[in-house]
């Protein structure tokens, strides 16, 4: 069963495992712990996942953020950030929710559901009427996944394509659902 769960101390095993596997930039996803030692994975990346939530000690010009993973019964295959709210940078970038989905588990619908998931979250979250996101203009199945979960470009340039989800329509057709 599919479920979206808060980084945290307890899975940090399965977290581990899953962050350090996760390449530094696939299609603007960036994972600044790619390659991580389990030595050093507790503070310098849990302890500052849960200090980027609280929006201590961020650097300049970057905004709270909470990740999520998505979880299949035991085993992690996804990865979700969502900004709290848009900076000037944001709002011309990557937007409110970073998405990445392990490549053994990509066409399957995973990618598609997790979203789902995280913009139940997003809705919470979040001051803005829409949620801003982005997607490498070659990479069609994030852009897919946006538009079917009732996004709509909002506008293109030479190397991105940018896609807005209207919150109300979030809260409309995704939060009606039974919440997992």
């Amino acid at each position: 069963m599919l479920s979206l769960k808060k980084a945290n101390f307890d899975d940090i095993d399965e977290e581990f495992r899953f962050i350090s596997s996760v390449p530094y930039d696939e299609n603007g996803f960036i994972n600044e712990w790619a390659g991580i030692k389990r030595e050093d994975f507790r503070e310098k990346c849990l302890a500052v996942m849960a200090d980027n939530e609280k929006g201590s000690g961020l650097p300049e010009g970057y905004v709270p953020e909470t990740s999520y993973f998505l979880w299949n019964d035991e085993q992690i295959i996804g990865w979700y950030r969502i900004r709290h709210y848009l900076c000037e940078s944001l709002v011309n970038g990557s937007g409110h929710i970073g998405q990445y989905i392990s490549p053994h588990f990509r066409g399957k619908g995973y990618g598609t559901k997790g979203l789902s998931l995280a913009l139940r979250k997003a809705v919470k979250i979040i001051p803005e009427n829409e949620v801003y996101l982005r997607a490498h203009r070659d990479n069609l199945p994030s852009i897919r996944t946006m538009l079917g979960n009732d996004g709509y470009i909002h506008h293109e340039d030479d190397t991105n394509v940018y896609v807005r989800i209207p919150c109300e329509s979030i809260k409309q057709s995704i939060l009606s659902l039974p919440e997992n």
